[in-house]
């Protein structure tokens, strides 16, 4: 009986893991730091502008929708909206 007290115990923390979004892997950084490769952009400019090009490299920060990449040596900060990282050319 005490066994399976503690697998149901065990059973229900694993849930609530994977319920709460922690155990949620992708572009989100939630409890420890995930690695993404991105070798393609496409930024909208605020005058309408397109910039397309390959990415040398990119960041994200804790806390914000602002994402900071750089494409043909030039960086760019931007919103996440204004943005498009791919994994391979489009």
């Amino acid at each position: 009986m005490k066994n399976k007290i503690i697998i149901l115990i065990a059973v229900v923390l694993i849930l609530s893991f994977f319920l709460t979004g922690c155990g949620q892997i992708g572009n989100r950084q939630i409890g420890w730091d995930t690695t993404q490769t991105f070798k393609w952009a496409i930024l909208e400019l605020g005058n309408g502008e397109l910039i397309e090009g390959e990415v040398t490299a990119w960041r994200d920060f804790d806390e914000s929708d602002a994402v900071q990449f750089t494409i043909n040596g030039i960086t760019y900060l931007t919103h996440y909206s204004k943005v498009v990282l791919c994994t391979e050319k489009i």
